[in-house]
């Protein structure tokens, strides 16, 4: 293997797994209601957090493509630190809020650049080809770091709601030295000029132009949007199950467990199934997850929310693969970045309106909603992908 590229590859390891080593997330609703907040203001938090992001996101995949890759994952693993910082130091809505839009630049910093590098890597090695299957286990490797995250912060978390965020802010830190000896792909040499009319044209180029790069694009981000979305209702349908505070942490270790595997072996999946038959079989498992999950309240109904999350662990590698693909290698970064751009977009959209259904009616009916949304406009733009790739 080419030496800078298994630099990198170690470097964006450590990266991914202290970016999903979330040692808060098993409890993260526990600890907002510890303080007060309900489950509006989670969502309302979350959607500032998404705006935060999508506030600096396409600029900083520009700056990735203009200042290097490199130096906007410096940025953002400072940032990341920064945020639970002040998380960890705070008590209420508004230090939240302000830990959030600092964890969102940072967020916004890293998300399209770490992609970028590790394509242009491979691209200097030769090996693009093995994209799909890298991202894979990258990702499998996050989840795999989320789901011991799971166990442990549920130990932590026993002794108090906040021992989790202090160790969270000691994994952020971690993040910082392996960011500062990334080394810059040498595809990455060639950059576009410093502007912001080169941000709109790429952004046109990606969804008004390249007609094909738009519907990957656009169902990659609602996929997204919505696996994000079950993300945080995991919580709160364990509570409308009763779920003994100690089970947290399981439970989410083995989701993500579950995800890690499944994007091990999603470019097998891919290989064997064939990329539209494998996007249709995301699209029907999610939505299957949502709805199974609004309707059954028992323990086994978490089955409904496995399908979910293996269809997700197959989602995230495939559907940037598809983008990576199609992107030129110039603007590769600022494109990955307008896809992050779009599914913070939706979030922030759809998050505190579901979020207000849920605390108005219910879990359930927010669930349900989420599943019709989802599959409607997912159907929509699957169909209009293949009616372009059928004509090129």
């Amino acid at each position: 293997m080419d030496r800078n590229l298994k630099h990198n590859l170690l470097r964006l390891y450590v990266l991914k797994v202290s970016h999903w080593f979330m040692l808060v997330m098993p409890i993260v609703v526990l600890f907002y209601q510890a303080n007060g907040l309900n489950v509006s203001q989670l969502f309302i938090l979350q959607s500032i957090y998404s705006l935060s992001i999508v506030l600096l996101e396409i600029p900083s995949g520009y700056f990735a493509d203009v200042l290097g890759r490199k130096n906007t994952i410096v940025a953002g693993a400072i940032l990341g630190f920064l945020g639970f910082s002040i998380y960890s130091l705070s008590y209420g809505f508004w230090g939240f809020l302000v830990a959030e839009v600092i964890l969102g630049f940072g967020q916004s910093m890293i998300s399209g650049a770490d992609s970028a590098l590790l394509y242009d890597s491979l691209v200097d090695a030769n090996q693009q080809d093995k994209y799909i299957k890298h991202e894979g286990r990258m990702t499998s490797a996050g989840n795999f770091a989320e789901a011991l995250a799971g166990v442990l912060g549920g130990l932590l978390a026993a002794l108090s709601l906040r021992y989790p965020y202090y160790g969270q802010t000691l994994i952020a830190f971690a993040a910082i030295p392996a960011a500062i000896t990334l080394v810059e792909p040498k595809t990455d040499l060639h950059r576009m000029e410093l502007g912001w009319k080169q941000i709109i044209d790429v952004v046109k180029f990606s969804l008004l132009h390249n007609i094909r790069l738009r519907w990957n694009i656009l169902i990659s981000s609602v996929v997204g949007a919505s696996t994000l979305t079950m993300a945080w209702f995991v919580q709160p349908w364990l509570i409308r199950a009763q779920t003994p505070v100690e089970l947290f942490g399981t439970i989410w270790t083995i989701l993500n467990l579950l995800v890690g595997v499944a994007a091990l072996y999603a470019y097998r999946i891919e290989l064997r199934l064939g990329r539209f038959n494998t996007i249709l079989g995301i699209i029907l498992f999610l939505f299957l997850g949502f709805v199974g999950s609004a309707i059954f309240t028992h323990y086994w109904a978490l089955s409904f929310i496995v399908i979910f999350y293996l269809a997700r662990g197959i989602a995230t590698p495939m559907l940037k693969d598809s983008i990576n693909r199609i992107a030129p290698a110039h603007m590769r970064a600022t494109i990955l970045s307008v896809r992050n751009f779009l599914i913070r977009i939706i979030f922030s959209a759809w998050g505190p309106f579901y979020g207000w259904v849920t605390d108005r009616w219910s879990l359930t009916h927010a669930l349900i909603l989420a599943g019709t949304i989802f599959i409607l406009v997912t159907a929509v733009l699957l169909y209009l992908l293949v009616k372009v790739e059928r004509r090129s």
